[in-house]
This record gives C-alpha cells, sequence and structure tokens, in this order.
C-alpha cells in the first residue's frame, strides 16, 4: 500500500499537470483568426490570467513549440500545426474531399469550402478561393454560425434531431436583414433540403454573397459533412450551382467511405 507521502505526491503532481494543462488551454484559446499575434499585455487580457502565470505558461510553451515568438509577439507555435495534420478530421475527410473541392472549384471558379457541424457552429476544415479573394470567409479552422450558413444547413437536414436543436439552440443573431433567425424558419429551411439535394443561403452572412452546400455521409449514410460553393450572388445562383456542388459532394461521399 502506498504511503501518504506517495499519495499526497501523486494527488498533487495530477493536480499540478491538471492546472499546467488549463492554463495552457485558456493561452491557446486566445488566438484566434483576428488575434493571430498577441503582446504579453494583449494576451494577459484575452487569456484572463494573471501575467507573471500568463509569462510562465507562456515561456513553457514556447519551449516546448506550442508558441513562436520571434520579436515582441507571441503566435501558435509549429508544433500545434504538425499535430494538426494527424486530426482524423482534418487527415482522413480533407484527404478524400480535398481532389473534388479542386475539380469543384475549377468548374464554378468561385470558392469552395468543407466543413463539419460542431456544436452550433461550423468548422472550416478546408477552403480554395483562387485567385479571388473573398476577405468575409472564415479561414481553414475558423467557424461560421450554423443556422445561417448552407454548409450547416446542409448538415442539419440530415443530422439527428437533437443536433438540430442543439444547433437551432439560443438566440440566433441576424447578420444580415436578410438571415432567418426565427427557429421554426430555419426548420422549413431545413425541411425543403433533402428533396432539392443541396442547401442555399441568401445574403444571410454577408450582403451581396450567397452559398449553395450539399452534405458529405460517411460508409454508414450518416453525415458527416458538406461541401459548397460561395461567391457573388450574381454569380452563385442555386439552379445552376446546385447540380455540380450535390455531384462533387456524391463523390466525394464515396471517396471518404472507401477510406473508411
Amino acid at each position: 500500500m502506498a504511503s501518504p507521502t506517495d499519495w499526497d505526491r501523486r494527488v498533487h503532481g495530477s493536480t499540478e499537470v491538471a492546472g499546467g494543462l488549463d492554463r495552457a488551454a485558456a493561452i491557446l484559446d486566445a488566438f484566434d483568426a483576428t488575434h493571430r499575434e498577441l503582446t504579453l499585455a494583449s494576451l494577459v487580457h484575452r487569456c484572463g490570467l494573471p501575467r507573471s502565470t500568463t509569462h510562465r505558461t507562456a515561456d513553457r510553451m514556447l519551449r516546448l513549440g506550442w508558441l513562436d515568438k520571434p520579436g515582441e509577439r507571441y503566435r501558435i507555435g509549429q508544433r500545434l500545426f504538425e499535430l494538426s495534420g494527424l486530426v482524423p478530421i482534418r487527415h482522413e475527410l480533407r484527404e478524400a474531399v480535398l481532389p473534388f473541392l479542386h475539380d469543384l472549384h475549377a468548374a464554378v471558379k468561385v470558392a469552395v469550402q468543407l466543413g463539419v457541424l460542431h456544436g452550433t457552429e461550423v468548422l472550416v476544415v478546408e477552403k480554395i478561393t483562387g485567385h479571388r479573394p473573398m476577405p468575409m470567409l472564415s479561414q481553414v479552422g475558423g467557424t461560421i454560425p450554423a443556422y445561417c450558413s448552407a454548409l450547416g444547413r446542409a448538415i442539419m437536414a440530415w443530422s439527428p434531431p437533437e443536433a438540430v436543436e442543439a444547433a437551432l439552440a439560443g438566440h440566433l443573431p441576424a447578420r444580415t436583414p436578410r438571415t432567418l433567425t426565427d427557429p421554426d424558419a430555419v426548420r422549413r429551411e431545413l425541411a425543403a433540403i433533402p428533396d432539392r439535394g443541396w442547401a442555399v443561403e441568401r445574403e444571410e452572412g454577408n450582403i451581396g454573397v450567397s452559398c449553395v452546400a450539399a452534405p458529405i455521409f460517411g460508409p454508414l449514410g450518416e453525415v458527416v459533412a458538406a461541401l459548397s460553393v460561395t461567391g457573388p450572388s450574381a454569380a452563385v445562383r442555386s439552379e445552376r450551382a446546385g447540380p455540380p456542388v450535390q455531384l462533387a459532394a456524391a463523390a466525394a461521399s464515396r471517396a471518404y467511405s472507401a477510406r473508411r
């Protein structure tokens, strides 16, 4: 049987590790698409930790490669980028779907995206914009609201009811005057998607920008993701963009299912 001293050491050591991970997580959460580089003062403000704790933890993360600091500002380190490539959603899903994203982009000449549902939001796994920049689109690794995005609706239309209700829970803010903010209105939109084969978002996220998306299914017929085309509303019309998006999603579903 372990002595009290050994037991105390184990518990204390475990607590220290957990506390250190929580502090590192708070620091990592301080970074996002609009805060890619942070001074120490900004990092302290955004992570909510004391200055000395932030500095000490960040210094340890620098040595581990979790953070980088080429000058006076911290940024996400190379080691985390290397590890991110091992995440199944990036390694398996992205690798299976990427060729079809390229084909779709070549066909429609507007931005294409791949996303997965994550609670109330869609996580952007991949994006191809070509030579036409679209700064209003989320970066890879960023998120967009599921309720008012074609990617989110394409996934929710084939998701279990509990996933849909979770995505529609809480306040649904209007991002533009066209945004559907009534959960019942969103549910009616979702109900129409399976017959049509693709989801549509008309200037609900950004005025002048529309999106068409179709679901990607796994080997058991479960929805796992969606791909979309996004561009100026005059260029992205559902009757023209819908069929190629649906075909690309179907081909991507077969490729992903074969890998699984």
